[in-house]
């Protein structure tokens, strides 16, 4: 697992989508204060494989992106950075398997959060 964190932090490194974050990517979840726009990510599962006898793991990766500004754009933006930086590749970490990459879904929501200026849309 340690291997998959450092691949994730690695690749964000000097990313568009780093610079957007202010690199404020965060695993499973945020410190409370944190400024925003910033990113969580957390594995939803893990279920090892043994397809002819080798062994592969397969994750299940949430990334959650938070922005408090009004409209859409900068989430958008954050979603275009997200997917340039990681999906459909392949990071190699070493001592450890090839770490492969491919979206799967996408869900969009609006929340209502306490920031420290207010209570206002996330």
């Amino acid at each position: 697992m340690l291997n998959l964190t450092k691949a994730i932090y690695g690749k964000l490194s000097g990313s568009a989508l780093s610079a957007h974050i202010a690199n404020r990517l965060f695993k499973i979840y945020a410190p409370e204060g944190t400024s925003y726009p910033y990113a969580v990510y957390f594995v939803v599962n893990d279920i090892p494989e043994y397809p002819g006898g080798k062994t592969i793991e397969k994750f299940d990766i949430q990334f959650s992106l938070f922005s408090s500004l009004p409209g859409s754009t900068e989430i958008e933006s954050m979603l275009t950075d997200l997917w340039t930086l990681y999906d459909d590749v392949v990071l190699t970490v070493d001592d450890y398997l090839p770490i492969y990459f491919i979206r799967g879904a996408l869900a969009e929501m609006r929340e209502d959060h306490t920031t420290p200026s207010g209570t206002g849309g996330v």
